[in-house]
């Protein structure tokens, strides 16, 4: 089984369709799956690594100065994703060692085997040779 061969909420895992969520994302963390691959995602209210643990958000007391605009507060960056003021704009980049869109959700290299390529494996979020040597 591979992964076009399961329902879109659903990945090829171990040559079956299961849902790769379980056990995925941190604390105060959601996970969903689109087109096979699972995001996770801090829940309301909650910011941090939805991978490992999400912690509430505190609110800022309100700027006095209105002549400082802050682009990135608040963040305009999707989730595993931080944001650098340049030229006065805000510019999303995913953490390291996460890839995809800045603007909507960075994830990992890979979550489950079938992320990778069929001579991969997924070990700590990377795509390696399973066999070194041979």
């Amino acid at each position: 089984t591979i992964n076009q061969e399961c329902p879109l909420k659903l990945a090829c895992i171990t040559n079956k369709c299961a849902d790769p969520c379980p056990g995925l994302c941190g604390s105060h963390a959601s996970c969903s799956v689109n087109n096979h691959f699972p995001i996770c995602q801090c829940d309301p209210g909650y910011t941090g690594d939805p991978f490992s643990a999400c912690y509430r958000k505190t609110t800022q007391p309100p700027r006095i100065t209105s002549e400082n605009i802050d682009p990135c507060n608040p963040t305009p960056c999707g989730s595993n994703a931080f944001c650098q003021q340049r030229n006065r704009a805000a510019a999303c980049q995913c953490i390291e060692e996460m890839y995809g869109d800045p603007y909507v959700a960075c994830r990992p290299e890979c979550v489950v085997n079938s992320d990778c390529p069929s001579n991969k494996a997924c070990q700590r979020n990377k795509s390696i040779d399973p066999c070194p040597g041979t």
